[in-house]
């Protein structure tokens, strides 16, 4: 990705180091202190002197400006850098969560996204099948740490047909090289019954762990399945998720006992699946995999007995949603708001866009939404949306319905809320007053 005219710059933040120092939105940022910037982590890894020297492009002409930091260092600069090109996937998973979505969703979500810089970044996942050497060199050189590594399993026949790459290279040589230069890695394992299942998970796991503390946790998730998937793949179902979480939990006894670290968690959905209690939330330690839905109810469990019920309007009505798998959880702590005085209501919204299968909050649709709303909420009430299903930053659902489709076509308030227990009350107690 090098570009000998650097990055343009997308945005200067008003009062920033930058602003004072004269740089301009649509300049572009050539180099610092002599070391060439592609992208944001180049900034960040440069920049990050008390004293730079940024050589800028401006129109045809190269000025250089001094600049000091001050005790924000980088991030107090002010610099906004157009977004890079992402790197894409050239694998072929068999359950590819891109590949199994319909037509007529927002172009974005179509990228495969295969960017170890998205993974240090982001958190992304990568499956390190499109690293060249030149990218090996700058994870080490920048300690661009932790990185997000896809597995799924460490036995090279498996995993190249679970990722539909025969020329990929050995997994366990990727993390080996990674642990030598001391770069830390959170890894995954989609569960895909039939394939890295049974023996074959709890070798991937013992191997994995042969690299602690650089591997530094390792989440076992379901594969997930949508209605429009083109390629056949047996569903994780009850038994599946019961026997992996046996597997998991006899490592977790064995690498806690020796480390004070389980190390190794299943996803929150093999918990519902297998219809097995969540442990309690001190068992995942840091939180390590929460973005990758592993702990996410265990949090939302311990915050709902903690918070205490907001004042509000005895004659205002409230209604949220959630997806099937995480509605017996959210109903619990609706019941005790409704037992302290709260109008609210909370409605389980199956995913007929994607398919029944699909039942995470995250992946409904707004046509869905409304679809199973309409006929429930009244004029007066006000929905709370969790911004779960909004798209970052946004409020647009997957299939481009925004806040305010959702206001229109139901006639009904719609404030967007964090997905927490504090978020819903603090909701209700703005809106309720």
């Amino acid at each position: 990705m090098r570009n000998s005219c650097g990055i343009e710059i997308e945005e200067i933040e008003k009062g920033s180091i930058a602003e004072k120092a004269g740089l301009q939105s649509g300049d572009r940022l050539v180099a610092i202190n002599s070391h060439e910037v592609r992208d944001e982590i180049d900034l960040l890894f440069y920049g990050n002197e008390p004293k730079a020297s940024f050589l800028i492009q401006r129109n045809k002409e190269k000025m250089t400006v001094a600049m000091q930091m001050d005790e924000a260092g980088c991030s107090g600069l002010g610099i906004v850098l157009k977004p890079f090109k992402i790197k894409t996937c050239r694998n072929n998973c068999i359950f590819c969560f891109v590949a199994q979505l319909p037509r007529g969703l927002r172009r974005s979500l179509y990228i495969k996204d295969e960017d170890y810089r998205m993974s240090f970044l982001y958190g992304n996942y990568i499956t390190m099948t499109n690293l060249s050497d030149a990218d090996k060199k700058r994870i080490v050189e920048q300690r661009l740490s932790p990185l997000y590594i896809s597995v799924h399993s460490t036995n090279t026949e498996i995993r190249n047909k679970l990722i539909g790459n025969p020329h990929a290279s050995d997994i366990l040589r990727e993390i080996k090289f990674l642990a030598s230069h001391k770069i830390r890695m959170h890894t995954q394992i989609v569960l895909c019954p039939g394939y890295n299942d049974g023996k074959n998970l709890e070798k991937t796991i013992t191997d994995l762990y042969k690299y602690y503390p650089y591997v530094a946790s390792i989440a076992v998730v379901p594969v997930g399945m949508t209605a429009h998937r083109k390629k056949v793949l047996k569903p994780v179902e009850k038994e599946d998720a019961a026997k992996a979480i046996g597997t998991i939990q006899k490592l977790q006894t064995r690498f806690k006992r020796k480390h004070g670290d389980n190390i190794v968690y299943a996803a929150d959905e093999l918990y519902i699946k297998a219809e097995i209690q969540f442990p309690p939330l001190e068992h995942y330690g840091e939180l390590p995999q929460i973005e990758n839905g592993v702990g996410m109810v265990p949090v939302f469990l311990h915050q709902a007995k903690r918070i205490k019920a907001p004042r509000a309007s005895k004659k205002k009505m409230f209604v949220t949603f959630t997806g099937v798998s995480f509605y017996p959880y959210l109903s619990r702590f609706i019941d005790k708001l409704i037992k302290d005085g709260i109008g609210i209501k909370a409605i389980s919204v199956e995913n007929a866009f994607f398919g029944q299968s699909i039942t995470v909050t995250g992946l409904l649709t707004g046509r869905d939404v409304i679809k199973s709303l309409s006929g429930i909420v009244k004029k007066d009430d006000v929905l709370l949306i969790p911004d779960v299903v909004m798209r970052e930053r946004d409020e647009v659902f997957l299939d481009d319905v925004s806040r305010q489709d959702i206001e229109d076509v139901l006639g009904v308030k719609a404030v967007v809320i964090e997905s927490t227990p504090k978020g819903l009350v603090d909701a209700i107690s703005k809106e309720g007053l």
